[in-house]
């Protein structure tokens, strides 16, 4: 999780953009809009959430690492299970 103002701001952001997004396919479904902007509105969103996922993660793994004296086992497990999710 994002613990900066600055960082909780950018994710904040990067969120709303995605939900736009998400706003504007389903006015385009709804419009009967032709597959491939459909589709390439899907690419951008799924894009976006990707780009968020990996910003968030890279957080969380920096944070893990420097657990001191190390990081317990349940903090690695569930950093993988998150990483296993993300590479889906």
């Amino acid at each position: 999780m994002p613990h900066s103002a600055e960082d909780k701001q950018r994710a904040i952001t990067r969120l709303r953009r995605i939900k736009g997004q998400a706003e504007a396919l389903e006015r385009a479904v709804l419009g009967g809009s032709e597959c491939g902007p459909v589709l390439q509105q899907l690419a951008a969103m799924r894009g976006a959430v990707h780009g968020l996922m990996a910003d968030l993660l890279d957080g969380h793994v920096r944070e893990i690492l420097a657990e001191k004296p190390a990081p317990s086992q349940e903090s690695v497990d569930e950093t993988l299970a998150l990483l296993r999710s993300y590479l889906k």
